[in-house]
């Protein structure tokens, strides 16, 4: 049962990284007062700091289904992806660095990779965030730190995240014990989405809740040392798995790669499931001609705007999507 990857990746439980920084001009009011000259003029500055390694997307001149799967893809918010006054987005698409202008904050910056991969996000983010400050005056105060429109990100307004699949735990109903200790150091666990998301798929965001009073290094440090720990309780639990519970597991398993690869009509909520139950067979090897990394490309690729986007469908009948989505699944696993 390979459940662990010896290059250090982790991939069956760790699914992605991603390292944030909220940053605010020092001469501008935050952007919930903030009007739409002010917006425009934030988002030259930003472009001019940046230059050329950075593509600009006006996030006005998109459809709302264009802005909506980039929220799908996490490579922005559900909330900037439905403003109506001026925003921008910028991309350095070769290293996953991507710069949100006029969100909550004027600049939320994130460098988001695939797999076990904090210490590189954290250099990606640290890079773009020291280029803005070299021709930006940033909103900073010698006790406060870093100042933004949330308290919570005074301080370092770095939010370090990792995206786990813990299937094995939450079958033990470990989720809620998890979380309160977490709390007690500084941490939370989240749905896929962040605050206020569920947790569809088994898939979970472990991140910093404090910013204020502590180093980023430190973050990263007891971030990753927490990280390991709950590794190790995934693969205990998953190791526990015998006798009935076993043969109930490899009998869910085989359905829902049944589904997965035959079924006419799947609903993106329903795929979640399947998905959770198919991974889990991948890791423990009753799966076996279907990689997690093919398997994974699935997750944002059925979800309903990204699904409309990359079919090229036109028809916003749920049914029809829902037909739609068995038939992209199929293309892609069979």
């Amino acid at each position: 049962m390979a459940w662990y990857d010896k290059s250090g990746n982790e991939k069956d439980i760790i699914l992605s990284s991603r390292v944030r920084f909220a940053r605010n001009l020092a001469d501008y009011p935050f952007a919930a007062k903030m009007d739409d000259t002010s917006a425009r003029e934030i988002i030259e500055k930003i472009e001019r700091a940046l230059g050329n390694a950075y593509k600009k997307t006006d996030m006005l001149s998109l459809s709302m289904l264009e802005a909506v799967s980039l929220s799908e893809k996490h490579t922005v918010s559900r909330e900037f992806a439905k403003k109506k006054t001026p925003h921008a987005l910028f991309s350095d698409m070769d290293n996953e660095v991507f710069v949100m202008a006029c969100e909550e904050d004027h600049i939320r910056l994130q460098a988001i990779l695939s797999g076990y991969e904090l210490d590189r996000a954290y250099r990606l983010a640290r890079e773009c965030d020291d280029l803005l400050e070299k021709n930006l005056k940033i909103a900073y105060d010698r006790e406060l730190g870093y100042l933004t429109h949330c308290p919570t990100n005074l301080g370092t307004g770095m939010r370090a995240s990792v995206m786990m699949f813990l299937p094995a735990l939450t079958q033990a109903k470990k989720i809620a014990s998890l979380a309160s200790q977490l709390s007690k150091l500084g941490l939370t666990i989240r749905g896929m989405y962040g605050e206020g998301s569920g947790t569809e798929g088994t898939i979970y965001q472990i991140s910093n809740q404090i910013t204020l009073g502590i180093s980023e290094e430190d973050t990263l440090s007891k971030l990753k040392e927490v990280i390991s720990q709950i590794c190790e309780l995934e693969r205990k639990y998953r190791a526990a798995i015998n006798g009935t519970t076993q043969n109930m597991l490899d009998d869910r398993i085989g359905r829902a790669e049944g589904i997965l690869r035959y079924a006419r009509s799947v609903s993106s909520a329903e795929f979640m499931k399947l998905y959770s139950d198919v991974r889990l067979g991948i890791s423990l090897g009753l799966v076996n001609d279907i990689t997690l990394e093919g398997l994974d490309t699935l997750l944002i690729g059925i979800l309903p705007a990204t699904l409309m986007l990359e079919t090229k469908s036109t028809s916003a009948n749920e049914a029809e999507r829902d037909r739609t989505r068995a038939a992209y699944i199929k293309s892609k696993l069979n």
